[in-house]
């Protein structure tokens, strides 16, 4: 299907690359005028965890465009390390990385989602949330994305009565450069992975992108509160 998301006004967080670039790139596609928000290479630049430079982007946002039918928080940061060599600054800057971000961007943007009457908010917790994956020192990680899935529970709540939806989609292991850095540094790491996956390949961008389209579209009208693995099958079993 073609136009699936025409008329409809996008911002995507996270946008120069990896899932937020697939997103962005899909919506465009598929009719949408998208907004790519990055620190770098984006149609705005900002500093997601800056408060007010995020205030006053999203401000002007609303004023050029006067409504925000759909809102991506793709942008996001961790570190990963084992309990034991973990510090307390990387456990707040993952935490920060992984939450404050959502929080931030989806606050600047609230009063324009109201505006839409029929916005969608598609946020991104993790397999990670669901499950341990062996041999991955995910901690700071997997407590962020658990904090995701509950924070879009509560929005989807929050957002109902103004026409506001909120999902939360999970991804098993996607292929971005952010990952491909980790499989380069621990090659026994795809192994472990595809070894938990039903289907034994890894994920790209765009098995994330179809799934954010549908739950963007109209056509997931009557979706709100869910959280939808995309994952191979990795936490069905």
């Amino acid at each position: 299907m073609a136009d699936r998301l025409a008329g409809k006004v996008a911002i995507v967080t996270g946008a120069a690359n990896g899932i937020g670039r697939g997103c962005a790139e899909m919506f465009a596609a598929e009719g949408a005028t998208v907004i790519g928000i990055d620190r770098e290479d984006a149609d705005v630049v900002c500093d997601l965890l800056e408060e007010e430079e995020v205030r006053v982007h999203f401000a002007w946002l609303g004023r050029e465009y006067g409504r925000v039918d759909i809102l991506v928080n793709a942008a996001a940061f961790a570190h990963f390390a084992w309990i034991g060599a973990m510090n307390y600054a990387q456990w707040r800057e993952t935490l920060a990385g992984e939450l404050d971000i959502v929080f931030l961007a989806t606050r600047a943007a609230w009063p324009y989602l109201k505006a839409s009457g029929a916005a969608s908010v598609i946020n991104f917790a993790s397999a990670n949330a669901a499950h341990a994956l062996p041999g991955s020192p995910a901690l700071a990680h997997c407590a962020g994305k658990g904090g995701v899935l509950a924070m879009t529970r509560q929005l989807a709540m929050e957002g109902a009565p103004h026409g506001i939806r909120a999902n939360t989609i999970s991804p098993g292991f996607i292929r971005t450069a952010a990952t491909e850095r980790h499989l380069a540094s621990d090659p026994a790491l795809e192994v472990q992975v595809r070894a938990k996956n039903m289907l034994d390949r890894l994920g790209e961008p765009a098995d994330i992108a179809w799934c954010a389209t549908w739950l963007a579209s109209d056509e997931a009208r009557y979706v709100t509160g869910a959280d939808i693995a995309v994952d191979a099958g990795a936490t069905a079993w």
